[in-house]
């Protein structure tokens, strides 16, 4: 190991600065954020670099370097790209034993600056020793998928419990017992979905002896149109914790495949005249797991509450007093209509864009058609592939022109993604020529023409 990480308090210590440009100031923003008093020197200073001096309470001395520049810094930075001055900046440095930092220059440095994930109060660093920050960066930004910034209130929520903590066990295995447990449990699960109060009083609680009854939790998970890379971090997060994943017939193996590996798995796909489970079924299914003190995860394809049915089984949730959490997904219309080229509005073609169940509760498809019918506005069709002959001559018979652009995509943002483009006129024939199949989503508007321009965006997604 070539460097020690340490971690360096710099709260109202003064550190030395010596060069005014660009690379001057991305470290003195670190230096800044850290609460050190900043000491800048150089003949020229830039607009932003002198705003943060000042608001660190700092100097700057607008002249070439002196070695007395030194005196009373607790840290030297060089960030010139005259090499000869980093050197002495650096043997002046070591002289007096002060660590000092030469930027792009490990072998000047006692001390060097890692790549770092901020979930203040928890503070994340990755190194290469200098030999390769660009490698650093990346696992960085690896990192700061992995770890959501509620972390860093996670962190919080264990400083103000701390003293508590360690006078209740002086043992420190104990204490570490006592931590991990509430790391891993529902304390942190509140913590990180913003109920904060409700976490305090959890672990208040849990350090007075009180033991509540077991209680599980229930997250709605929005899981997108198929591709993984489109999961928020929060649902990835949740997805790796639950105990048990109730799923529906439009979640992507790939997905699926990203939940905790030893947690059950439950289908309870429901497509056109054939329920594998019954929504009420599965309503009774989500409490009755939750009862058991089990987190579950309703895995639903697209977002829970567009046309997800989200909103009947948080009712049935609520009724019965099981916490709940709803995270939203990328919902088929936007994610498949991007990676087919087809943006939903623009302003020489649509200003507007509707969402529509092409499949009624009644199995109709009675719409209010009049109101679909504006040449101005995008319609996106969820579950219209059956009714498709029935939406497109309703269209037609209330003033849409036959001959408006539509587009299919059947299992769009997969690598799978299958794309027609018609019109309103010949585009049920389109489905019986190519045995076009569910899950497809039908979109009707100019916008489609567009997608002549941007076909090379769908060939980017080729390699899902």
């Amino acid at each position: 190991m070539e460097f020690l990480p340490l971690f360096h308090n710099l709260r109202g210590a003064r550190v030395l600065v010596v060069g005014g440009g660009e690379i001057a100031l991305r470290k003195s923003r670190l230096l800044a954020d850290a609460g050190a008093v900043l000491r800048v020197v150089a003949p020229q200073i830039g607009a932003e670099l002198h705003e943060l001096i000042d608001s660190s309470g700092g100097e700057e001395l607008l002249r070439g370097y002196s070695e007395a520049d030194l005196d009373g810094c607790v840290l030297i930075i060089a960030a010139t790209d005259d090499e000869p001055l980093n050197a002495q900046v650096s043997a002046d440095a070591r002289q007096r034993g002060v660590p000092v930092n030469v930027v792009d220059a490990p072998a000047l440095c006692s001390v060097i600056f890692p790549a770092i994930v901020d979930r203040s109060p928890l503070v994340i660093a990755v190194s290469s020793g200098g030999d390769a920050p660009v490698l650093a960066r990346l696992i960085r930004a690896k990192m700061e998928s992995w770890i959501p910034p509620t972390y860093g209130h996670l962190a919080g929520l264990a400083a103000r419990f701390r003293h508590q903590v360690k006078n209740l066990f002086p043992n420190v295995q104990q204490r570490r017992a006592f931590w991990e447990d509430v790391f891993q449990g529902p304390i942190a699960d509140r913590q990180l979905a913003g109920q904060g109060a409700e976490a305090e009083r959890l672990l208040q609680a849990k350090i007075d002896g009180e033991a509540p009854a077991a209680t599980g939790e229930v997250y709605l998970v929005g899981a997108g149109p198929g591709d993984p890379d489109l999961l928020t971090f929060k649902a990835l997060r949740l997805m790796q914790q639950a105990d048990v994943v109730l799923y529906d017939r439009l979640v992507a193996p790939a997905i699926l495949e990203l939940c905790r590996r030893d947690a059950d798995r439950i289908y309870v796909g429901k497509q056109r005249a054939d329920h594998a489970v019954p929504q009420d079924q599965i309503n009774q299914q989500l409490v009755a797991l939750a009862r058991q003190g089990k987190r579950v995860v309703r895995l639903k394809g697209g977002d829970p509450f567009i046309f997800g049915r989200g909103g009947e089984e948080i009712e049935e949730l609520a009724a019965h007093g099981i916490p709940f959490q709803v995270v939203p997904g990328i919902t088929a219309a936007s994610g498949c209509a991007a990676y087919a080229g087809i943006p939903l509005t623009h302003r020489d073609y649509a200003q507007s864009v509707r969402f529509v169940t092409g499949h009624l509760k009644n199995n109709t498809t009675d719409l209010p058609w009049k109101d679909l019918v504006s040449p101005a506005q995008t319609l996106v069709f969820y579950m219209g592939l059956i009714g498709l002959p029935i939406i497109c001559s309703e269209l037609i018979r209330h003033g849409r022109a036959a001959d408006t652009p539509a587009a299919l995509i059947q299992q769009g943002t997969t690598s799978n993604q299958r794309v027609f483009t018609g019109t309103l006129a010949n585009l049920p024939q389109l489905v019986a020529e190519h045995e076009v199949h569910a899950p497809t989503l039908v979109i009707v508007g100019e916008v489609v023409t567009l997608r002549d321009k941007l076909k090379w965006f769908e060939g980017a997604q080729a390699s899902i």
